[in-house]
């Protein structure tokens, strides 16, 4: 994960101080991943993938993006709603927007990171790339319990 741990925390810690994101460890995402952790190591496995890769990055708006990618504040499985993949990253996109000053391109990691499914919302950046491909690679393994984070 990141070598620079206090690098990480500087661009994320008004993120994950935040009480709204504190719920987000109530809500779980895939299996028994909560959000909140689901979150983190996106944003983490984001910034490790594009160093090990020497992809130039906004490391600034790559970790605050993941972060808030999933914003969405309501846990999907009470009330399972089909559209859900459709639909949350807008709703993810219009919460973090309220609390949050975000910059172009986190808004657009937060919009886009559903494509092929939100087949019109292509990413145009590496930053939201990295977190579309790199959330389907952390769904994948919460998904099928290949890992809880336990590593990060």
């Amino acid at each position: 994960m990141p070598k620079d741990d206090s690098r990480f925390m500087e661009a994320a810690a008004d993120i994950l101080s935040s009480s709204e994101m504190q719920k987000s460890k109530s809500h779980v995402q895939h299996g028994r991943v909560s959000v909140y952790s689901h979150s983190v190591a996106v944003a983490k496995y984001s910034v490790a993938f594009a160093r090990k890769m020497r992809i130039k990055v906004d490391y600034r708006s790559l970790v605050r993006g993941a972060l808030l990618h999933d914003f969405f504040l309501y846990d999907w499985h009470d009330d399972w709603d089909k559209l859900h993949g459709f639909k949350h990253p807008r709703i993810a996109l219009e919460n973090a927007k309220k609390l949050f000053d975000l910059n172009k391109k986190e808004r657009e990691i937060i919009r886009k990171h559903m494509w092929p499914m939100t087949f019109i919302n292509i990413p145009r950046c590496r930053e939201a790339w990295l977190v579309c491909i790199i959330d389907k690679y952390c769904s994948m393994l919460e998904t099928l319990k290949i890992s809880s984070y336990n590593d990060l």
